[in-house]
C-alpha cells in the first residue's frame, strides 16, 4: 500500500492495544501513522496533578505527533486536521464526536471499534449498557462511520458469551481485545477494496447514555436481580450507593437472595447474609465503602453498627 497516511484516536488504557494493531497494519501496508489524537491531560491521584491518557504516553513513547484538543469542531483544529492528509481514521472510545470533515475528507473515512453488538447499545456507555440489560451474549462491532450516532454501515462483529459475573472495567478490556484482533484483518480487506460495509439494521436498535453522578444511587423498589446488575455495570463511574446515617455508604460487590418478605429498603439479616430487601429478592452485600473510608467486607462494616442490622435505606 503506497503512502497510506492513518490517523489513530483513542484515549483509555483499554485501547491500547488496539493502538499497537494499527502500528502493526501501518508497518505491513508500509504505511504512516501521521496523527494521534487523545483526550487532555487530567487530575488524577490525591495530588489532583495533570496525567497523560494511556494513549498519549504510549504514542510519546514511539514520537509519534499528538493531538489532544479539548473540541475538534473549531474552524482551526478542522484545518489543522486537513493539512494532515490523513486517509483513514481508526478510533476507539476517544471521547469527542468527530465532524464530517473528520469523518469524510479521508479517502476511506473513519473506521470505529465499538464494544457491543450494534445497532444495540449505542452510545457512550455501550459495556455497561450490555450488563445492565442482562444481555447473555455481547460483542465487538467495527463499523465506518457518519455522522449519526453509531450508525454506521458495518465491516465485522464478533460475539462474545456472558456469564453473568463481568463488571465494566473487565468487560471493556476483553472487548476492545477482541476489536483489536478483528481488526488486524478488517483494515487491510477494507482499504484495498475486498471488503465492503453493510447497512446496520434498524431492527433491536437502543442508545445508552453517558451516566453522571446523580445515577449512582440504588432503588430499592426495583427487583434485586436489576440491582445486582446495576453494581457491576456501574463500576467504576459513577458506581453505586445508598444513603444510611445521612451520608454515601457505597455498593461495591453484591448478590441476589431470597427470602423474607420485608418492605423494600429493609436491611436483613438472612443467616450469613446481610441484605436489603427489594420489589422481589434480597440484594445481599458483599463489599461496602462507608463514606470518607476504604472499602470493606460487610460483616466488617456491621461490626459495632449494629442499627445498620435493622435500618430502612430509602427508595
Amino acid at each position: 500500500m503506497v503512502d497510506l497516511r492513518i490517523a489513530f484516536m483513542g484515549t483509555p488504557a483499554a485501547v491500547v492495544p488496539i493502538f499497537a494493531v494499527v502500528e502493526r497494519i501501518a508497518a505491513d501496508l508500509d504505511a504512516e501513522i501521521v496523527a494521534v489524537y487523545t483526550g487532555p491531560d487530567r487530575p488524577a491521584g490525591r495530588g489532583r496533578k495533570l496525567q497523560a491518557s494511556p494513549v498519549k504516553e504510549h504514542a510519546r513513547e514511539r514520537a509519534y505527533p499528538i493531538f489532544t484538543p479539548a473540541r475538534v469542531t473549531g474552524d482551526d483544529e478542522i484545518a489543522r486536521f486537513g493539512a494532515l492528509g490523513v486517509d483513514l481514521v481508526v478510533l476507539a472510545a476517544y471521547g469527542l464526536l468527530l465532524p464530517a470533515p473528520f469523518l469524510f475528507s479521508p479517502a476511506h473515512g473513519a473506521v470505529n471499534v465499538h464494544p457491543s453488538l450494534l445497532p444495540a447499545h449505542r452510545g457512550a456507555s455501550p459495556v455497561a449498557g450490555a450488563l445492565l440489560a442482562g444481555d447473555t451474549v455481547t460483542g465487538t462491532t467495527i463499523i465506518t462511520m457518519d455522522e449519526g450516532l453509531d450508525t454506521g454501515p458495518i465491516l465485522a462483529t464478533e460475539e462474545l458469551v456472558l456469564d453473568g459475573t463481568e463488571r465494566t472495567p473487565e468487560l471493556t478490556a476483553r472487548l476492545f481485545a477482541l476489536g483489536a484482533r478483528l481488526l488486524e484483518s478488517v483494515v487491510p480487506a477494507y482499504v484495498s477494496g475486498a471488503l465492503s460495509p453493510e447497512p446496520q439494521s434498524a431492527e433491536g436498535a437502543s442508545v445508552i447514555k453517558r451516566f453522571k453522578k446523580g445515577d449512582s444511587e440504588l432503588d430499592f423498589s426495583r427487583p434485586a436481580v436489576e440491582l445486582e446488575r446495576r453494581v457491576r455495570a456501574l463500576d467504576p463511574w459513577p458506581g453505586t450507593a445508598t444513603t444510611w446515617r445521612g451520608e454515601r455508604l457505597g455498593v461495591l460487590s453484591a448478590s441476589v437472595g431470597f427470602g423474607g418478605s420485608a418492605p423494600p429498603g429493609t436491611v436483613v439479616n438472612v443467616g450469613d447474609d446481610v441484605g436489603i430487601a427489594t420489589s422481589d429478592g434480597l440484594l445481599v452485600l458483599d463489599t461496602v465503602r462507608p463514606a470518607g473510608k476504604k472499602p470493606m467486607a460487610v460483616h466488617d462494616f456491621v461490626r459495632g453498627r449494629a442499627d445498620f442490622l435493622s435500618a430502612t435505606l430509602p427508595s
